[in-house]
């Protein structure tokens, strides 16, 4: 067993800046990824881009250069990579956390390679893990993902996208403009009010001319292998349908963060209790660090306002080690 002063669970941009943080307070620490450097930045979209601006997702201070103003998701990786590489941060790759339990003043901490304690815990693991599922008959089909990559797969198909963020919204662009036959289902009775300000009139005008079909006020009711049935206000609908994009969003691991014995509020949106001013939750020592902080409610936070919980998680646990 492997005794660490800080273990920090998570290698995505905030999880970096702790350490980057606890390296620079000469604090002994190890990140823990279970996927590459930036797993979820890495399962984005191939050609997503940010909608904050590359100053914006910087860490550390370290100068992000991008050629347009709002860099793409290949630029993010070269430029996350870039740091821990130059860093020589001290991160373990494709190494699951399977559990965290406390006793006394020790957390102790298994993965499936090795076992560690820590005096110190932060949890920086994001949200991007679970899908949220719609629940209806045939999403268990194979011609249904809650993830999108290429358009290139979905070029001369009857492709439904369902959603209405940015997500769904730029794969519904994107395999529009590949040769899909795009339909777009949506629940309310208009496109997500957080949708790319640049790119809301672009699925506006698409739907408008009808290049895009989009029924709004609608939700999928059933999956087949060859058909969509869609409750509209007009009553069932039934779609002939190759694929399905339910690109409804993603949910933190709740389990995980019970399990270690996080409190979370009462209501729908599951946010974690923890101090603001340290990052502290109510488990001593154990943190948490980035858009895991919001719950259900995973707009709050992001890359860009969310790097300065490394200084205030180090900054609490330097005055505790004094």
């Amino acid at each position: 067993m492997k005794q660490i002063e800080l273990v920090i669970i998570g290698g995505g941009p905030i999880g970096i800046a702790c350490g980057l943080e606890a390296k620079k307070q000469g604090i002994e620490y190890l990140i823990i990824e279970k996927g590459p450097i930036t797993n979820s930045l890495y399962n984005y979209p191939q050609n997503m881009q940010f909608f904050s601006s590359s100053e914006k997702l910087e860490i550390d201070n370290i100068p992000f250069i991008s050629i347009e103003a709002k860099p793409k998701r290949n630029e993010a990786l070269e430029y996350y990579r870039r740091i821990v590489t130059t860093n020589d941060l001290n991160i373990h790759l494709f190494e699951t956390v399977t559990s965290v339990k406390k006793h006394e003043e020790l957390f102790y901490i298994e993965t499936e390679k090795q076992k560690y304690t820590a005096t110190f815990v932060i949890v920086a693991t994001g949200f991007y893990d679970i899908p949220k599922m719609i629940n209806i008959p045939g999403e268990d089909l194979p011609k249904v993902s809650h993830y999108y990559n290429n358009p290139h797969f979905f070029a001369k198909q009857k492709l439904a996208v369902v959603g209405a963020s940015n997500s769904a919204v730029d794969a519904a662009l994107e395999c529009y403009r590949k040769g899909a036959d795009v339909t777009i289902i949506i629940r309310a009775p208009e496109i997500g009010k957080r949708v790319k300000y640049w790119v809301r009139p672009d699925i506006e005008n698409r739907i408008k001319e009808g290049s895009i079909k989009a029924f709004y006020d609608s939700t999928l009711k059933e999956i087949k292998s060859d058909t969509l049935i869609i409750n509209t206000p007009q009553g069932e609908i039934t779609l002939e349908n190759d694929f399905v994009l339910a690109l409804t969003g993603y949910q933190p691991n709740f389990e995980f963060l019970r399990n270690i014995g996080i409190q979370l509020s009462d209501d729908k949106k599951l946010h974690p209790h923890y101090n603001k001013d340290t990052m502290e939750t109510n488990v001593r020592n154990l943190y948490l660090a980035g858009v895991i902080c919001g719950g259900m409610d995973t707009h709050i936070w992001f890359i860009e306002n969310s790097r300065v919980h490394a200084k205030t998680i180090l900054s609490s646990i330097v005055s505790k080690q004094k």
